[in-house]
């Protein structure tokens, strides 16, 4: 049975997360998609899982006309109570986008937000059949390789005076109940599934795109003073929080991938 992965119980919290001025959103992941995506006048672009519209409202300010899909109400509250005139929102799960005609948009983005969906292999179909033949879809993620919940840790190599980080069972996809507060644990849940960057492409590949390239991303933040600042920081600069793919609609059938 499905379980219900939608951030709309926490919305208030995860508004003020993400709009807060030193957040990943706005320090790292926004300036990134504002080159990749590079909304002007015209262009058509689905923010899927919008939430509470943080990328869709920058997209729309460029110019683009924006359509922003999630399955929380909550959320899609909030994005209408801030919309201007070239910005519509849709309750909908990202698997079934039945109120997006075939070949609608000319990007597609998903933003930290495929890790959370169960149906992953229907929801890109779907994003596939919405996208216009040679459209982006560009999709940021927790990096798979570096971030897997209860699989990844940092260790610390007190002879070397090097902070590393451990992988375990990075091929095996998993589900693992998280914390959506972490300030709150245990009171509201959602699903985080990983799966292996290997996954990702076929499933891409199946759903008609070809991955044009890979970024991965790392953290604008800093350690405090302190005997393990250097080596923080500097696997910080080495290992990435972010990937992000950017595709491309191609034309004719998908080539199923298994």
């Amino acid at each position: 049975m499905k379980k219900d992965t939608s951030w709309g119980k926490v919305a208030t919290w995860y508004d003020t997360v993400v709009n807060d001025d030193d957040s990943y959103q706005n320090k790292v992941i926004l300036p990134n998609m504002m080159r990749i995506v590079a909304p002007h006048k015209g262009l058509r672009v689905l923010d899927l899982a919008c939430g509470q519209g943080f990328f869709s409202r920058a997209f729309a300010g460029a110019g683009a006309r924006v359509t922003g899909i999630d399955i929380a109400p909550e959320l899609i509250d909030l994005a209408q109570s801030r919309a201007g005139h070239n910005e519509e929102y849709i309750v909908s799960s990202a698997d079934n986008l039945s109120s997006c005609k075939d070949s609608e948009f000319d990007v597609v983005t998903m933003v930290l937000a495929l890790q959370n969906v169960e149906a992953m292999a229907k929801a890109l179909r779907e994003a596939g059949r919405v996208t216009k033949e040679g459209g982006k879809f560009v999709i940021v993620l927790n990096h798979p390789a570096f971030r897997i919940p209860d699989k990844t840790s940092w260790g610390f190599d007190e002879e070397k005076k090097v902070q590393y980080r451990r992988v375990d069972e990075y091929l095996s996809e998993s589900r693992k109940a998280i914390d959506m507060n972490p300030k709150n644990p245990g009171k509201e849940m959602t699903q985080s599934f990983h799966r292996p960057l290997q996954n990702y492409s076929k499933s891409l590949a199946n759903a008609g795109f070809a991955i044009l390239r890979i970024e991965e991303w790392v953290s604008h933040k800093k350690s405090e003073q302190g005997i393990r600042q250097m080596a923080e920081d500097k696997s910080r600069k080495e290992i990435p929080l972010f990937m992000c793919l950017e595709c491309i609609k191609l034309g004719g059938q998908a080539v199923v991938q298994k």
